[in-house]
């Protein structure tokens, strides 16, 4: 049986750059080609697909919505809570929608109360600072090199080459710059982890499935040392392989630590969790995105070749996930989504 989704989004060409603008202010947005991707995934799959755009669109025609749910992909726009605008709306209006809800969207957004969640749950992250104080970001009790990043944005916006920093004059220009560019952002410090970098995502709910750990190559190297994943990066594209060639025990580690994280900010239907591994091996989960691109060139495209699944297939297994959970589906399939991490 098909059903009537909605589908929320934000697409780059909404956003104009404007003359001192930064030229990553629409990084977090997606593109056009992904909306068609993921309208076409649900379409092939039996489902009717009414574009519904962003928050403001979305307000203009809540009076008549007629939707059985919204696949919800919405960055929105201003402010630590824009990707809570759209479940929000979608919570008041009583229409179930695929992801996380405003709560999650809006603590995950916020990399510092992410940190300090994960801290809490004894979920290795790395060290970290935040302050409005620059002062207090100059003297922080941390080691060199640090990271300076921007507290509520994804993407890699705000990271360049300068934002590692290795002594305290560069941490205040990289600062400075910063809040300059990034009008009234806020900003953190924390320990730069050299080694690797990985990724790990999550499907379902009652019992999530964690899929293969992903490993992040830039510029053909796995073995990254101080490279990161920057805005130039995410232009370029990346690499991806996966399954990662890592010891196994270290991928079973990583995907515990990803479900514990995927569970203590209450993420729903998908999500991804981000790691970087020191010299010795040690994982610390950079943050985790309940709202992770769906693009045919990201994470989520590779991972479901590793149980045979086609892109527009996961598509149509994170809706499933979302109908089961409201009760539009049977859980015949729950079967399938097995809590045990496997490599």
């Amino acid at each position: 049986m098909g059903f009537r989704v909605g589908l929320t989004y934000n697409v780059k060409s909404e956003v104009v750059l404007k003359p001192g603008d930064p030229p990553d202010m629409n990084a977090e947005l997606d593109h056009e080609d992904t909306v068609k991707h993921i309208e076409q995934a649900l379409r092939d799959n039996g489902h009717e697909v009414v574009r519904l755009g962003g928050a403001r669109r979305f307000i203009e025609h809540a009076a008549t919505l007629n939707v059985d749910i919204v696949f919800n992909i919405a960055e929105g726009y201003e402010g630590r809570n824009r990707e809570s605008q759209v479940p929000i709306l979608l919570e008041m209006l009583r229409i179930p929608f695929v992801g996380a809800d405003g709560l999650t969207l809006g603590l995950t957004l916020d990399k510092v109360l992410t940190k300090k969640v994960l801290i809490a749950e004894g979920i290795p992250t790395p060290r970290f600072v935040e302050s409005t104080d620059p002062e207090k970001l100059w003297s922080a009790d941390l080691t060199y090199p640090l990271i300076v990043k921007l507290r509520c944005e994804g993407s890699s916006k705000g990271l360049s080459e300068k934002s590692l920093v290795n002594t305290p004059e560069e941490l205040k220009r990289q600062v400075q710059w910063l809040a300059e560019t990034y009008k009234g952002a806020l900003i953190f410090v924390e320990e730069f982890i050299e080694g690797q970098e990985f990724t790990v995502a999550v499907i379902g709910n009652e019992h999530p499935e964690i899929y293969p750990v992903v490993q992040v190559a830039l510029d053909g190297q796995t073995d990254l040392g101080r490279k990161f994943f920057t805005w130039a990066y995410l232009r370029a594209g990346a690499d991806y392989v996966c399954p990662a060639p890592i010891p196994e025990a270290l991928g079973k580690r990583m995907q515990e630590l990803a479900l514990r994280t995927y569970q203590a900010v209450d993420c729903r239907d998908f999500g991804r969790v981000d790691f970087r591994t020191d010299r010795k091996g040690r994982p610390y989960v950079l943050e985790i995105n309940p709202l992770p691109s769906l693009s045919s060139e990201d994470v989520f495209a590779f991972i479901g070749k590793t149980r045979g699944l086609t892109h527009h297939q996961l598509i149509n297994r994170i809706l499933d996930t979302a109908l089961i959970r409201y009760g539009l589906k049977a859980n015949d399939e729950a079967r399938s989504l097995s809590a045990t991490p496997s490599r």
